[in-house]
């Protein structure tokens, strides 16, 4: 390996693809998780939906909320890594914990029972048919009607011949299911094993892979670019087996290979062995606090499980009552996301002015900045997993070709197909522009990600004006939005994460690895509320008029879009500055 690219040292470990051998075996247990992961959350909207039958607001609220703890508990991971753990620890205790977080979500119970309260009196409703011919019966008074909402919001009952026998006045009509608490007690009692796991897991690995780069290393960047790879790798599989699975032989099938591929990537750190002796070892001096770390770890599971029942209970917030007034009204959650999140961004640069020289506290600026701008791409991205999904279960023909159909589940399939491509070529593209002092600095890269991601959006939507007499449009529209966003992605995320560990003082890059993904956590929970404004009437789980469904859909990913867009033409405009705060760093 050359001097110029690892900063004039000779790097004398054994290569893999021109990087650290090491990368390899972080590569594939950061690809096994992801593969538990991305398969779980193949399934999660439409498992909440369907099985559940949630509304889609309390479906859209809790997976943000779940996505959002996901990404909250990584800062709390960061710091007791940093402090007592040591990054390797970490990540194998949080691959146990998130492995039996998805062995639990396999014990989902009978199926919801659906009702509807028709202007207060509650009925049963029978769902009949299949795929686009499901429709949604009640019998009121010995008649039995197909329900059907209506553009103005309200519901027409109908016979048998298709003519209207009666019309419920919007409001009048309520939608739910009759669940098992029990059932919803352990679905949660999962999701929180696999937050608390994945706070242990995920900031710990990234800085294990920055550790594998000495300052000044040209390659880093491209070594992350290669790890996103594995992420998607990993991911692929599962976004296409898992769903695969839950639809022939149950839910339970479709969590049960997501736990298993967690299961591997615990195997394949804990007995790496000499592979990555010396990376990730506890701080030099550092007391002895791993038993004590674990079990209040395990005890705090019940404290996420409250937070996700004060989530789901929680009203919505007030119109008119201002932003302060709509921070009060937030569930707990919401409070201690954003409070965290804002806490950080002032408190981290003045511990930096404190404890770290001008060029440090600068180069920490730029960085928080940053982080800033990373919620907004995200709170869109990640509609990928609730109303993208959901959008894609109702209003997009799913056909290949007209030779077979996938499910909604794998559509999200096309985002990891998109990023396993195009990761190589991006590391390539940056290398090859470093090399020649043309590479776009990380603020123009952020800026650009931005604006594709509303790009995406604004795609989507145009497509929508090409929907056919069913209500729904072609699965090419869809795809072509995840190539854009996944050509998005790839221009912030592995580029983030590299960026975190170049800019931030190296004593705290833990906890500024873990306010990377309190920036994520914080996007996710606004992410469910955007998902919440794009909620349409649902029946037995399945949406009583297309039509309607269409139209809100495409309103939401048109504003969303165009003001991704300009947001990203912002911090193009700010990126000089930013640049010289950045003191060289690339």
């Amino acid at each position: 390996m050359s001097n110029e690219a690892t900063g004039g040292v000779v790097d004398t470990r054994p290569q893999w693809f021109g990087h650290p051998a090491q990368l390899a075996r972080l590569f594939t247990t950061e690809a096994m998780e992801r593969f538990g992961y991305y398969g779980m959350r193949a399934l999660l909207t439409l498992y909440l939906a369907n099985h559940f039958l949630f509304s889609d607001s309390t479906t859209a609220s809790l997976y943000g909320g779940f996505t959002a703890l996901v990404y909250l508990t990584p800062l709390v991971g960061g710091l007791l890594a940093d402090n007592y753990l040591g990054s390797k620890k970490a990540v194998k205790f949080g691959a146990i914990l998130m492995a039996l977080g998805y062995f639990t979500l396999c014990f989902g119970g009978e199926a919801a029972k659906p009702w509807a309260k028709i202007e207060g009196t509650q009925y049963a409703v029978t769902v009949e048919g299949a795929g686009d011919s499901k429709a949604q019966y009640v019998t009121v008074e010995g008649e039995k009607y197909r329900i059907r909402g209506n553009d103005d919001g309200s519901v027409s009952m109908l016979f048998g011949d298709g003519r209207e026998g009666r019309r419920v006045p919007k409001g009048g009509f309520e939608a739910g299911g009759e669940r098992d608490a029990l059932f919803v007690t352990i679905m949660l009692l999962g999701l929180s094993a696999v937050t608390i796991g994945n706070g242990f897991f995920k900031p710990n690995i990234s800085t294990m892979v920055g550790s594998l780069y000495a300052k000044g290393d040209s390659r880093r960047d491209a070594g992350f670019t290669i790890f996103y790879m594995g992420i998607n790798l990993g991911s692929l599989g599962s976004q296409l087996a898992c769903p695969f699975l839950a639809d022939a032989y149950g839910w339970w099938a479709g969590f049960l290979l997501a736990a298993m591929g967690m299961a591997l990537s615990w195997f394949l750190i804990q007995f790496a062995g000499p592979k990555l002796e010396g990376y990730g070892e506890p701080p030099e001096g550092a007391p002895r606090r791993d038993l004590l770390i674990y079990a209040g770890a395990i005890a705090f599971v019940p404290l996420v499980l409250f937070l996700f029942t004060n989530l789901m209970a929680a009203p919505p917030p007030v119109e008119g009552a201002g932003f302060i007034g709509y921070l009060m009204g937030l569930p707990i959650l919401g409070k201690v996301l954003f409070g965290t999140f804002l806490a950080c961004v002032v408190l981290i640069p003045i511990w930096s002015i404190i404890y770290g020289n001008r060029q440090e506290w600068q180069m920490m600026l730029a960085a928080i900045v940053l982080i800033v701008f990373n919620v907004v791409f995200w709170t869109l991205f990640e509609q990928a997993g609730s109303s993208l999904t959901l959008f894609a279960d109702r209003n997009t023909d799913k056909s290949i070709f007209g030779l077979f159909e996938i499910s909604a589940g794998q559509t999200q399939f096309f985002n990891a197909i998109f990023i396993v491509l195009l990761a190589p070529l991006f590391s390539l593209l940056w290398q090859a522009l470093g090399r020649r002092g043309l590479e776009p600095g990380i603020p123009v890269k952020f800026g650009l990600a931005l604006a594709g991601v509303g790009g995406g959006f604004l795609f989507l939507v145009w497509g929508t004006q090409f929907a056919g007499p069913d209500f729904k449009v072609g699965i090419w529209w869809l795809a072509g939005l995840y190539l854009i966003h996944s050509m998005a992605e790839l221009m912030i995320s592995p580029v983030g994460l590299s960026m975190v560990t170049k800019l931030s003082i190296a004593r705290i890059v833990g906890m500024m690895m873990g306010l990377w993904f309190v920036s994520i956590a914080c996007a996710q929970y606004v992410g469910g509320l955007v998902a919440q404004v794009a909620s349409v009437e649902t029946v037995g789980g399945q949406v009583t008029n297309l039509k309607v469904s269409l139209d809100t859909y495409a309103g939401v990913f048109e504003t969303i879009g165009l003001a991704s867009a300009a947001i990203g033409g912002v911090l193009l405009l700010i990126s000089p500055l930013l640049k010289k705060l950045m003191h060289g760093v690339k």
